[in-house]
């Protein structure tokens, strides 16, 4: 969350002139709601099964650049999914980062509490392991402009 998945996704499928999908505005746009809304009539578990659907269906077009949602990775299904779909980049990002990225965004439904600093701490204990067994590049994001990262990712496409 906040790592920067939907603007250097964006720009990097410009770069590489394939298209871009952005999986929490496919969920959105096949739900005809909004995250916050699911989140809030389905809860958690509700949402993932919508996103492991729309992963599935995703994964059906050809050759794309995706934007998963932070969350992605919890479903066993969804990591099988990500480790045998070409090439997947974790945009690792500090907790301060992060922070500074999404203080003001009233969109992510797991934020809207009192202490977001320690959600993001749990959420990172728990995710940041399961990032690193899917991907095949990390690439770290604090402080770098979403064009040096997308620089970066070209790079390391290119190599393998």
């Amino acid at each position: 969350m906040g790592a920067g998945k939907s603007t250097i996704g964006r720009l990097l499928s410009e770069q590489l002139n394939l298209p871009f999908v952005d999986l929490d505005r496919e969920i959105e746009d096949r739900a005809g709601a909004s995250i916050p809304w699911i989140f809030d009539i389905e809860g958690e578990a509700g949402f993932r099964e919508r996103e492991c659907a729309a992963l599935v269906e995703v994964f059906q077009r050809p050759d794309l650049i995706l934007a998963t949602g932070g969350g992605c990775v919890l479903l066993d299904e969804n990591r099988q999914l990500l480790s045998t779909q070409g090439h997947v980049v974790y945009l690792k990002t500090s907790v301060e980062q992060q922070l500074q990225r999404t203080a003001k965004d009233k969109n992510r439904p797991l934020l809207q509490t009192e202490d977001p600093e320690s959600v993001l701490r749990t959420m990172a204990e728990k995710r940041n392991p399961l990032y690193e067994a899917v991907a095949d590049s990390v690439i770290v994001t604090n402080g770098q402009s979403p064009k040096l990262v997308v620089q970066e990712i070209i790079s390391q496409i290119q190599v393998d």
